[in-house]
Protein backbone atom coordinates (compact mmCIF):
# COMPACT_ATOMS: atom_id res chain seq x y z
CA UNK A 1 0.00 0.00 0.00
CA UNK A 2 1.69 3.34 -1.11
CA UNK A 3 0.60 6.08 0.91
CA UNK A 4 0.25 9.33 -0.53
CA UNK A 5 -0.61 12.91 1.49
CA UNK A 6 -3.15 15.21 0.05
CA UNK A 7 -4.55 18.41 1.02
CA UNK A 8 -7.29 21.44 0.17
CA UNK A 9 -9.73 23.37 1.75
CA UNK A 10 -12.81 22.02 3.91
CA UNK A 11 -15.23 22.91 1.50
CA UNK A 12 -17.96 21.21 -0.75
CA UNK A 13 -15.97 21.60 -3.99
CA UNK A 14 -14.02 18.71 -2.66
CA UNK A 15 -16.79 16.53 -1.38
CA UNK A 16 -16.07 13.80 -3.82
CA UNK A 17 -12.46 13.20 -2.55
CA UNK A 18 -14.00 12.80 0.57
CA UNK A 19 -16.38 9.81 -0.56
CA UNK A 20 -14.00 8.26 -2.69
CA UNK A 21 -11.47 7.74 0.18
CA UNK A 22 -14.45 6.63 2.61
CA UNK A 23 -15.98 4.29 -0.29
CA UNK A 24 -12.11 2.43 -0.31
CA UNK A 25 -11.39 3.27 -4.04
CA UNK A 26 -8.10 4.38 -4.23
CA UNK A 27 -7.38 1.34 -1.52
CA UNK A 28 -8.52 -0.61 -4.17
CA UNK A 29 -5.62 0.70 -6.24
CA UNK A 30 -3.02 -0.01 -3.34
CA UNK A 31 -3.51 3.60 -2.10
CA UNK A 32 -3.74 4.29 0.96
CA UNK A 33 -4.79 8.64 0.03
CA UNK A 34 -4.80 10.81 3.22
CA UNK A 35 -6.81 13.76 3.14
CA UNK A 36 -5.65 16.83 5.27
CA UNK A 37 -8.01 19.73 5.97
CA UNK A 38 -6.71 23.43 5.47
CA UNK A 39 -8.68 25.93 6.14
CA UNK A 40 -5.95 28.94 6.47
CA UNK A 41 -6.46 28.47 2.05
CA UNK A 42 -3.98 28.20 -0.73
CA UNK A 43 -1.47 30.54 0.73
CA UNK A 44 -0.68 27.92 3.42
CA UNK A 45 -0.90 25.18 0.75
CA UNK A 46 1.66 26.29 -0.86
CA UNK A 47 3.81 26.56 2.10
CA UNK A 48 2.91 22.76 2.69
CA UNK A 49 4.04 22.17 -0.61
CA UNK A 50 7.54 24.05 -0.65
CA UNK A 51 8.09 22.31 2.46
CA UNK A 52 7.25 18.88 1.54
CA UNK A 53 4.38 18.24 4.00
CA UNK A 54 2.23 16.99 1.48
CA UNK A 55 2.54 15.19 -1.70
CA UNK A 56 -0.78 17.23 -4.25
CA UNK A 57 -2.72 19.66 -3.47
CA UNK A 58 -6.43 20.83 -4.67
CA UNK A 59 -5.84 24.44 -4.59
CA UNK A 60 -6.71 28.03 -6.31
CA UNK A 61 -5.23 28.03 -9.59
CA UNK A 62 -4.03 31.40 -9.40
CA UNK A 63 -2.54 31.37 -6.17
CA UNK A 64 -0.07 28.18 -7.37
CA UNK A 65 0.55 29.72 -10.53
CA UNK A 66 2.31 32.97 -8.53
CA UNK A 67 4.19 30.08 -6.21
CA UNK A 68 5.57 27.91 -9.29
CA UNK A 69 6.78 31.53 -10.61
CA UNK A 70 8.64 32.56 -7.60
CA UNK A 71 10.45 28.70 -7.22
CA UNK A 72 7.92 26.39 -5.77
CA UNK A 73 9.32 23.26 -6.94
CA UNK A 74 5.71 21.89 -8.28
CA UNK A 75 3.56 21.15 -11.09
CA UNK A 76 -0.15 21.55 -12.01
CA UNK A 77 -0.95 17.90 -13.36
CA UNK A 78 -5.19 18.75 -13.81
CA UNK A 79 -7.69 21.22 -13.88
CA UNK A 80 -9.92 20.03 -11.18
CA UNK A 81 -12.81 23.15 -11.04
CA UNK A 82 -13.69 23.72 -14.65
CA UNK A 83 -16.04 26.97 -14.05
CA UNK A 84 -15.05 30.47 -11.95
CA UNK A 85 -15.09 30.88 -7.72
CA UNK A 86 -17.91 32.94 -6.74
CA UNK A 87 -15.78 35.25 -4.50
CA UNK A 88 -18.45 37.20 -2.22
CA UNK A 89 -17.20 40.83 -0.27
CA UNK A 90 -18.37 41.11 2.69
CA UNK A 91 -18.49 43.11 5.50
CA UNK A 92 -19.78 43.16 9.02
CA UNK A 93 -23.59 43.44 9.20
CA UNK A 94 -23.45 46.59 11.20
CA UNK A 95 -20.61 48.18 9.26
CA UNK A 96 -21.20 51.57 7.87
CA UNK A 97 -20.02 50.14 4.19
CA UNK A 98 -22.89 49.93 2.14
CA UNK A 99 -21.68 49.77 -1.70
CA UNK A 100 -18.20 48.73 -3.27
CA UNK A 101 -17.41 52.48 -3.77
CA UNK A 102 -17.13 52.59 0.17
CA UNK A 103 -14.46 49.97 0.19
CA UNK A 104 -11.99 51.65 -2.51
CA UNK A 105 -9.22 53.04 0.68
CA UNK A 106 -10.86 50.30 3.34
CA UNK A 107 -8.35 47.59 5.26
CA UNK A 108 -8.96 43.79 3.21
CA UNK A 109 -8.66 40.91 5.36
CA UNK A 110 -6.78 37.94 4.05
CA UNK A 111 -5.97 34.45 4.93
CA UNK A 112 -2.15 35.17 4.23
CA UNK A 113 -0.29 36.92 1.48
CA UNK A 114 -0.31 34.73 -1.74
CA UNK A 115 -3.72 33.28 -0.72
CA UNK A 116 -6.66 33.73 -2.87
CA UNK A 117 -8.56 36.54 -0.65
CA UNK A 118 -4.94 38.58 -1.44
CA UNK A 119 -4.85 37.77 -5.03
CA UNK A 120 -8.32 38.36 -5.80
CA UNK A 121 -8.58 41.20 -4.08
CA UNK A 122 -6.30 42.92 -6.74
CA UNK A 123 -8.40 41.83 -8.93
CA UNK A 124 -11.47 43.51 -7.61
CA UNK A 125 -9.96 46.42 -7.23
CA UNK A 126 -8.96 46.66 -11.05
CA UNK A 127 -12.76 45.65 -11.68
CA UNK A 128 -13.23 48.84 -10.16
CA UNK A 129 -11.42 51.28 -11.37
CA UNK A 130 -9.53 51.22 -7.90
CA UNK A 131 -5.31 51.95 -7.32
CA UNK A 132 -4.21 48.69 -6.86
CA UNK A 133 -0.70 49.88 -5.34
CA UNK A 134 -2.92 51.55 -2.39
CA UNK A 135 -4.50 48.33 -0.60
CA UNK A 136 -4.33 47.72 2.59
CA UNK A 137 -4.49 44.58 3.86
CA UNK A 138 -4.61 42.60 7.89
CA UNK A 139 -3.83 38.89 8.11
CA UNK A 140 -7.02 36.59 9.82
CA UNK A 141 -5.64 33.04 8.54
CA UNK A 142 -8.95 31.81 8.72
CA UNK A 143 -12.46 32.60 8.23
CA UNK A 144 -13.04 32.34 12.18
CA UNK A 145 -10.32 34.95 12.23
CA UNK A 146 -11.98 37.51 9.51
CA UNK A 147 -15.35 37.06 11.25
CA UNK A 148 -13.63 38.19 14.85
CA UNK A 149 -11.37 41.20 12.62
CA UNK A 150 -14.59 42.46 10.81
CA UNK A 151 -16.37 42.55 13.97
CA UNK A 152 -13.27 44.31 15.97
CA UNK A 153 -13.32 46.49 12.83
CA UNK A 154 -9.36 45.71 12.64
CA UNK A 155 -10.50 44.98 8.87
CA UNK A 156 -13.10 46.42 7.01
CA UNK A 157 -14.20 43.94 4.34
CA UNK A 158 -13.37 40.16 3.15
CA UNK A 159 -13.42 37.88 0.27
CA UNK A 160 -14.20 34.42 0.57
CA UNK A 161 -16.58 31.93 -1.44
CA UNK A 162 -19.98 32.90 -1.90
CA UNK A 163 -21.64 29.75 -0.88
CA UNK A 164 -18.82 29.03 2.24
CA UNK A 165 -20.16 32.21 3.73
CA UNK A 166 -23.83 31.96 2.74
CA UNK A 167 -24.34 30.68 6.24
CA UNK A 168 -22.41 33.69 7.90
CA UNK A 169 -24.30 36.00 5.39
CA UNK A 170 -28.01 34.63 6.95
CA UNK A 171 -27.35 34.25 10.55
CA UNK A 172 -26.28 38.68 10.33
CA UNK A 173 -22.40 37.99 10.94
CA UNK A 174 -21.93 39.02 7.73
CA UNK A 175 -23.11 41.22 4.90
CA UNK A 176 -22.38 40.83 1.10
CA UNK A 177 -22.38 43.48 -0.96
CA UNK A 178 -21.28 42.17 -4.33
CA UNK A 179 -19.47 39.05 -5.78
CA UNK A 180 -16.04 38.99 -7.97
CA UNK A 181 -15.76 35.38 -9.97
CA UNK A 182 -12.55 34.44 -11.23
CA UNK A 183 -11.55 35.27 -14.71
CA UNK A 184 -10.41 31.46 -14.98
CA UNK A 185 -11.24 28.13 -13.84
CA UNK A 186 -10.84 28.16 -10.03
CA UNK A 187 -9.31 25.02 -8.32
CA UNK A 188 -6.07 22.40 -10.39
CA UNK A 189 -4.73 19.76 -9.04
CA UNK A 190 -1.07 20.23 -8.07
CA UNK A 191 1.88 17.59 -7.12
CA UNK A 192 5.47 18.43 -5.94
CA UNK A 193 8.35 17.19 -8.54
CA UNK A 194 9.87 15.16 -6.48
CA UNK A 195 6.52 13.43 -5.60
CA UNK A 196 6.31 13.26 -9.57
CA UNK A 197 9.77 12.18 -10.33
CA UNK A 198 8.99 8.99 -8.43
CA UNK A 199 5.08 8.21 -8.54
CA UNK A 200 4.12 9.27 -11.88
CA UNK A 201 1.84 5.42 -12.09
CA UNK A 202 0.55 6.35 -8.40
CA UNK A 203 -0.84 9.88 -9.71
CA UNK A 204 -2.40 8.02 -12.95
CA UNK A 205 -4.30 5.97 -10.40
CA UNK A 206 -5.41 8.82 -8.48
CA UNK A 207 -6.16 10.89 -10.87
CA UNK A 208 -8.53 7.95 -12.93
CA UNK A 209 -10.57 7.55 -9.23
CA UNK A 210 -11.42 11.12 -8.91
CA UNK A 211 -12.13 11.78 -12.64
CA UNK A 212 -14.73 8.93 -12.36
CA UNK A 213 -16.03 10.67 -9.35
CA UNK A 214 -16.51 13.97 -10.47
CA UNK A 215 -17.47 12.87 -13.55
CA UNK A 216 -20.78 11.43 -11.85
CA UNK A 217 -20.81 13.62 -8.99
CA UNK A 218 -23.85 15.60 -9.45
CA UNK A 219 -25.97 12.35 -10.65
CA UNK A 220 -25.39 10.55 -7.43
CA UNK A 221 -29.03 10.42 -5.80
CA UNK A 222 -29.61 13.36 -3.10
CA UNK A 223 -26.04 15.06 -3.46
CA UNK A 224 -27.66 18.32 -2.81
CA UNK A 225 -29.36 17.13 0.54
CA UNK A 226 -25.73 14.95 1.89
CA UNK A 227 -23.65 18.40 1.03
CA UNK A 228 -26.20 20.59 2.72
CA UNK A 229 -26.27 18.25 5.43
CA UNK A 230 -21.75 18.07 5.94
CA UNK A 231 -21.41 21.53 5.31
CA UNK A 232 -24.41 22.95 6.82
CA UNK A 233 -25.64 25.07 3.99
CA UNK A 234 -29.87 25.01 3.00
CA UNK A 235 -30.38 22.79 0.64
CA UNK A 236 -31.53 25.70 -2.66
CA UNK A 237 -28.02 27.25 -2.43
CA UNK A 238 -26.52 24.07 -2.55
CA UNK A 239 -28.40 23.28 -5.51
CA UNK A 240 -27.57 26.73 -6.78
CA UNK A 241 -23.68 25.82 -6.57
CA UNK A 242 -24.50 22.73 -8.33
CA UNK A 243 -25.82 24.56 -11.02
CA UNK A 244 -23.52 26.81 -11.36
CA UNK A 245 -20.31 24.26 -10.76
CA UNK A 246 -18.30 22.23 -13.74
CA UNK A 247 -15.76 19.50 -12.95
CA UNK A 248 -12.82 19.04 -14.95
CA UNK A 249 -11.09 15.52 -16.04
CA UNK A 250 -8.47 17.07 -18.25
CA UNK A 251 -5.64 19.45 -17.91
CA UNK A 252 -5.38 23.09 -17.14
CA UNK A 253 -5.70 24.83 -21.28
CA UNK A 254 -2.83 27.19 -22.39
CA UNK A 255 -5.54 29.91 -22.85
CA UNK A 256 -6.03 29.61 -19.22
CA UNK A 257 -2.45 29.64 -17.67
CA UNK A 258 -1.74 32.63 -19.77
CA UNK A 259 -4.87 34.63 -18.79
CA UNK A 260 -3.88 33.57 -15.28
CA UNK A 261 0.06 35.20 -15.47
CA UNK A 262 -1.49 37.94 -17.85
CA UNK A 263 -3.51 38.97 -14.90
CA UNK A 264 -1.02 38.43 -12.17
CA UNK A 265 1.56 40.28 -14.27
CA UNK A 266 -0.13 43.41 -15.03
CA UNK A 267 -1.50 43.42 -11.50
CA UNK A 268 2.65 43.30 -10.39
CA UNK A 269 1.90 40.09 -8.59
CA UNK A 270 4.25 38.38 -10.57
CA UNK A 271 8.10 39.36 -11.56
CA UNK A 272 7.91 37.27 -14.83
CA UNK A 273 6.01 34.53 -16.95
CA UNK A 274 7.11 31.37 -17.23
CA UNK A 275 6.70 28.91 -20.07
CA UNK A 276 4.36 26.23 -19.81
CA UNK A 277 6.13 23.24 -19.43
CA UNK A 278 7.32 24.97 -16.44
CA UNK A 279 3.99 25.24 -14.85
CA UNK A 280 2.15 22.09 -15.87
CA UNK A 281 3.08 18.49 -16.45
CA UNK A 282 1.81 15.70 -18.76
CA UNK A 283 1.30 12.32 -17.35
Amino acid sequence: MKTVKIIGVPEHFNYAWLMAIEEGAFETRGINLIWTDVPEGTGKMCAMLEEGQTDLAIILTEGIVKSITEGNPVKIVQEYIATPLQWGIHVAADSEFQNMADLQNATVAISRFGSGSHLMSFVNAQSNGWDTSSLNFHIVNTLDGAIDALKLGTADYFMWEHFTTKPIVDSGIFRRLADCPTPWPCFVIAATESFLNKNREILQHILEVINLYTTEFKRIPSIDRTISNKYEQRIEDVREWLGLTEWSQSQISLETINIVQDYLFKLKLIKNKLDIDELITSL
